[in-house]
């Protein structure tokens, strides 16, 4: 059986942006993911666990660099593209920061990767 799971609001500091000083200091994001899945049974071990892909999205926001908001989204899509049993993944990565510094609701970058 095909599922998604959804997960918002994963919170992440990371050191992304194109302003000057963005990629020295962390910063705040967060992050909502949409992986579709194919499930084997009814059980842990017959889909993708909750923590495995908050775990994922966090480390990849902490442990990568980048200039642009949609390549690091596109990152986050692809490492959650390389868990076992992900068919297709979408991620939006909010940047907060940016939002309040522009007078603005939210600032976001969706990106969807197929598996394989």
């Amino acid at each position: 059986m095909r599922s998604a799971i959804s997960i918002r609001g994963i919170s992440a500091r990371g050191r992304h942006g194109a302003n000057p000083g963005e990629q020295a200091q962390a910063q705040e994001f967060a992050v909502d993911v949409e992986v579709w899945v194919d499930v084997g049974k009814d059980s842990l071990t017959g889909t993708l666990d909750y923590r495995t892909i908050v775990d994922t999205a966090r480390n990849t926001v902490g442990e990568t660099s980048f200039t642009l908001l949609e390549s690091l989204a596109e990152a986050v899509a692809a490492a959650l593209i390389g868990l076992d049993l992900v068919l297709r993944a979408t991620v939006v990565v909010h940047k907060p920061r940016a939002a309040k510094s522009l007078g603005v609701a939210d600032i976001s970058a969706e990106v969807t990767l197929n598996g394989p």
